[in-house]
């Protein structure tokens, strides 16, 4: 059965090819992150000034899958689960889970998602094959669009040439974006144990999971376009911090949520609760991330601590924007030391959220 929704807003999710919203002008690729790569592959299929920007193309006059009055249909499709999670058996955890990843490419103007299920049928799939079944008939592509280093088919044969060349046959365009590489202001140096350049580097998914392995969170930042974030439920938790002063909102994040290296982040959080009355839109304050050794916590936390804030947050969704990486966890002779520490903490933060690092 095909799983069509809307999600609250524009994009509609698809998890599967059949009765989809067709025809469609598609980006293909996993996407995870939606970083400023993707977004350039993703731009050549969206919608300018109320008309799409494949309507222009010379070889879409002569597609005859299409019609004067259809309308097509800006889309992203990607694979469920992560073809690297298919092939090793092992759970990947992603940079921008689904709800995630629909919020950005709803910012972005895309109107569709289509989650292909990632299986032993379409990974045996050849080149050929793959674009006569999925693009061709059950997508009805009008226009392609991927990176250069896009490949597709059985044993990952097929190349973005190899697409440029079949998808022809049908009169579909395929634009080849070029890799991205992050030219912007030099490299930020961070407190953490490693860092990774970003002067002229390719804008790319491993290099921001490295980033955030390492704690260099500015670094990360750049190549997403936007602050990590960290989207969770608060929940109850053992409420050592309101004893020390220190009262924290309890994070339970999806499983499947890649996070940082642990330690504590100067933080931007958002109240994103249907009814948000309950917090300020804007709060700025700390976050631990980690195993709590101090009290030798047995298992992994998110915890934030809102500056001049108290109320009751509990049940309540916040995103927590990462900005910089303040230190390492560790472990304190007392809960007295960890708690002048924790004040340490709050006051490098406030320099480093008011000064809008």
């Amino acid at each position: 059965m095909l799983n069509l929704s809307q999600n609250g807003c524009s994009v509609w999710v698809a998890s599967s090819t059949e009765g989809l919203l067709t025809p469609n002008a598609v980006a293909l690729g996993k996407f995870d992150g939606v970083h400023l790569g993707h977004q350039k592959v993703i731009q050549p299929v969206l919608h300018a000034g109320g008309q799409l920007l494949v309507a222009s193309h010379p070889q879409l006059k002569e597609n005859q899958q299409l019609t004067n009055k259809e309308y097509i249909y800006s889309t992203v499709v990607t694979f469920d689960p992560h073809p690297q999670e298919f092939f090793t058996g092992q759970p990947r955890t992603l940079l921008t889970p689904l709800d995630e990843k629909v919020q950005q490419l709803r910012s972005l103007g895309v109107e569709q998602l289509v989650l292909l299920p990632f299986d032993k049928e379409l990974s045996a799939l050849t080149p050929e094959e793959f674009v006569e079944k999925i693009l061709v008939q059950q997508l009805r592509c009008q226009r392609i669009s991927i990176g250069e280093d896009f490949c597709f088919g059985e044993k990952r044969s097929g190349t973005a040439k190899d697409l440029q060349l079949l998808a022809a046959k049908h009169n579909i365009p395929v634009t080849v974006v070029p890799l991205q590489t992050y030219t912007g202001d030099s490299p930020t140096q961070s407190s953490c144990v490693s860092t990774t350049p970003t002067q002229d580097v390719r804008i790319s998914t491993s290099l921001i999971r490295q980033n955030l392995e390492h704690g260099d969170v500015e670094n990360a930042n750049l190549l997403l376009g936007r602050p990590y974030t960290l989207l969770g439920d608060v929940v109850q938790g053992q409420q050592l911090g309101r004893t020390i002063g220190f009262p924290t909102a309890n994070l339970q994040l999806p499983k499947e949520k890649f996070l940082p290296c642990q330690g504590v982040y100067a933080v931007r959080v958002f109240n994103i609760s249907e009814t948000s009355d309950a917090a300020p839109s804007e709060s700025l304050g700390v976050m631990n991330i980690g195993n709590r050794p101090t009290i030798n916590g047995t298992y992994s936390s998110a915890e934030v601590h809102l500056f001049d804030w108290s109320g009751d947050l509990y049940g309540k969704k916040l995103a927590v924007q990462l900005v910089k990486f303040l230190r390492p966890e560790q472990k304190f002779p007392s809960l007295e030391a960890l708690k002048t520490q924790i004040q340490l903490d709050c006051l490098v933060a406030k320099e480093v959220l008011s000064a809008g690092a």
